[in-house]
């Protein structure tokens, strides 16, 4: 199975981790760094406005006659409709409206970005409401699309779009890590803060769960390595030392573990 519930189209484009198209829960083949690749993924990173056929043609052709461009790019969004079409009841997955190509939502193709930002909103509204489960539930789709950092990054808009999308998954992972120790699942939430700390070495409220965690599952020495780590990676990334509360945390395991 290569997707969870919040992924259940029958096209999916994914531009987290590596680019892949899933058609039907399987991997279409195409050829990497070719023509269909690019335009799928520029489709994907744009599929609320969509691209002009002048701006495919300068991405795709900058350097070729607009004609014989034009008519590649046609020949292409057809190559597309035959690898594609059979799983949207025979509709192509790239439309062409009012001046704009975009991606065919509402025939069926998703994009893994589009599910990431829903199952993360989903379980910020969730936890408003005080739905912990709910909350907790939609987080954990979130964090299973999340299988690496937006593949593009060739010009500003793409490497922004990155850094967002970076920064809600490591969003995800504290509720996630937060939510899971609060219901007592401390080894989910070592995991989950782990994860997080992966992303972000230098994030020392995760650190804190962490030393938490650790010793919640009986493993203090381990507790008190992790403020050793804690500390070693402040010292090499930005010449610092822990704050006070990770400070204070690591005398309270060394001395009165009970307490934590």
């Amino acid at each position: 199975m290569l997707w969870n519930s919040t992924s259940v189209a029958p096209v999916l484009v994914c531009l987290l981790g590596s680019f892949r198209v899933v058609k039907f829960g399987q991997a279409v083949s195409l050829k990497p760094g070719g023509k269909a690749e690019s335009l799928l993924a520029n489709l994907a990173l744009r599929s609320q406005v969509g691209l002009s056929r002048e701006q495919i043609l300068s991405l795709l052709w900058p350097s070729s006659d607009p004609a014989l461009a034009s008519q590649s790019l046609n020949t292409l969004v057809y190559s597309l409709h035959r690898a594609l079409g059979d799983a949207l009841s025979g509709r192509p997955p790239v439309l062409h409206l009012d001046g704009q190509y975009r991606l065919n939502a509402e025939d069926g193709v998703g994009v893994d970005v589009t599910a990431f930002d829903a199952a993360v909103e989903d379980g910020d509204r969730a936890s408003r409401a005080g739905d912990e489960a709910a909350a907790l539930a939609s987080y954990r789709g979130a964090a299973d699309l999340y299988l690496g950092d937006l593949v593009l990054a060739s010009d500003v808009h793409q490497v922004v779009e990155r850094e967002r999308l970076r920064a809600r998954y490591l969003h995800t992972c504290a509720q996630l890590a937060d939510g899971r120790f609060s219901r007592g699942d401390y080894a989910g939430a070592l995991q989950s803060a782990l994860d997080l700390l992966t992303h972000d070495p230098c994030r020392e409220d995760a650190h804190r769960l962490v030393m938490r965690c650790y010793n919640r599952l009986g493993q203090r020495s381990q507790a008190l390595r992790q403020f050793r780590l804690c500390r070693d990676v402040l010292a090499t990334e930005f010449e610092a030392v822990p704050e006070d509360a990770t400070e204070e945390l690591y005398e309270l395991l060394r001395t009165e573990p009970a307490r934590v």
